[in-house]
């Protein structure tokens, strides 16, 4: 039977705005697991994540291409320099270092620990990856990390400033670096205000400012972004391009724009198992990015479609958690209706925003097709008829 929306009393419009909600409550239960292992056979579209695809055919092309290539390992092969020398120039900064791993995580763990002393912690929101999603990783290296409230997935630098204004003296850990991710866990993003604000801050006080850039792509293509990788190598002292989530196989681009972070870098990656003998595989297909604009046109054709699925979602009269410009949409249905879309499409359930009901998340990909997106939107306007 279908589920009548009218039925229930629907949540405002608007975006929420409670501040508990933006860390997901239910992302990982059991249910949600058994459902993404049966999405293949059960679902008519997944809207689970943004890397249920192989990789764009473009990037297999040039895997397929290079394949019989006889390359130096570790990194030290000419389609690492090719792709080194690419982002390079896409971000103005001839003179910082680039190093390929093969996830976020990892390009998370080795970044940070590479910068922080063994008192030293990093700030995040309490949303942040490396707070909720890696496993401890970062406190595994022995490295605090201070979770700070947030609205709309963002930090703002007096929340910065009072954090390391708190920490007086030796008895206690000492804030070394920020980290931030555009776009955020929640979909919002930077804009260069913002990150001009970040960096003013974190360099009054010592701090490194990080970004983790796992749909960086996705970010600066935002019809809302004034932001450029260039930017960021100006304002960021360490940040990464992931391809991942943007039409690779596997894989992640570090960039070092400050000069003392560089120095043994490679030794970093080593020790955390990142600095692979096939580092050419990854190499290859940044290098497929960035030779003209791929990159940015698959983040924009995400994007696209994230805006059409909730231009369809607002038009049937339902809100958000939060106003994302970016491929994740947090649209808040009534609990019921969700167990009736579960039914037909894969995403995850993200937060309670009452008793009554809660956000999802819908993520679009490179490979999202409208018929995908308009057959999501057909099945929500029938069940709230």
């Amino acid at each position: 039977m279908p589920y009548s929306a009218r039925e229930e009393t629907q949540p405002d419009a608007q975006v929420a705005t409670a501040g508990a909600i933006l860390v997901p409550y239910a992302r990982f239960d059991a249910a949600q697991r058994c459902d993404a292992g049966r999405m293949k056979e059960m679902h008519t579209y997944s809207f689970f994540n943004d890397y249920s695809e192989g990789a764009h055919p473009r990037i297999l092309d040039v895997l397929v291409r290079t394949n019989l290539d006889q390359e130096d390992g570790y990194g030290n092969d000419t389609l690492c320099a090719r792709a080194a020398g690419l982002i390079r120039k896409a971000a103005g900064a001839p003179d910082a270092d680039v190093h390929f791993v093969s996830g976020g995580t990892q390009a998370n763990l080795i970044c940070l620990n590479s910068m922080l002393r063994s008192y030293d912690s990093v700030i995040a929101v309490e949303s942040g990856h490396i707070y909720v999603h890696e496993t401890g990783a970062i406190e595994a290296t022995g490295h605090k990390v201070h979770a700070l409230p947030t609205k709309d997935g963002t930090i703002m630098p007096e929340q910065v400033q009072a954090l390391v204004d708190a920490h007086t003296d030796e008895h206690m850990v000492h804030p070394r670096a920020l980290f931030i991710s555009n776009s955020t866990e929640v979909g919002t993003i930077y804009r260069k205000a913002d990150l001009e604000a970040l960096s003013a801050v974190c360099r009054r006080n010592g701090l490194y400012l990080y970004l983790d850039g796992a749909r960086l792509g996705s970010a600066l293509t935002s019809r809302e972004s004034d932001v450029t990788l260039a930017d960021l190598a100006r304002l960021v002292d360490m940040f990464y391009i992931g391809g991942t989530k943007n039409g690779a196989l596997l894989g992640e681009a570090i960039v070092i724009p400050r000069p003392e972070l560089k120095e043994n870098f490679r030794f970093h990656m080593k020790q955390r198992g990142a600095l692979l003998a096939k580092g050419r595989l990854i190499g290859a297909q940044f290098a497929a990015f960035f030779e003209d604009d791929l990159y940015f046109d698959l983040a924009r054709r995400a994007n696209a479609m994230a805006e059409r699925l909730a231009r369809g979602v607002a038009a049937l009269g339902f809100g958000f958690l939060t106003q994302s410009p970016t491929n994740q949409i947090f649209p808040i249905f009534p609990d019921p209706l969700i167990a009736e879309l579960r039914k037909s499409y894969g995403f995850h359930v993200w937060s309670r925003t009452d008793a009554a009901h809660s956000a999802i998340r819908l993520v679009t990909s490179w490979a999202t097709k409208e018929e995908n997106v308009d057959g999501f939107l057909t099945t929500l306007s029938a069940l709230t008829k």
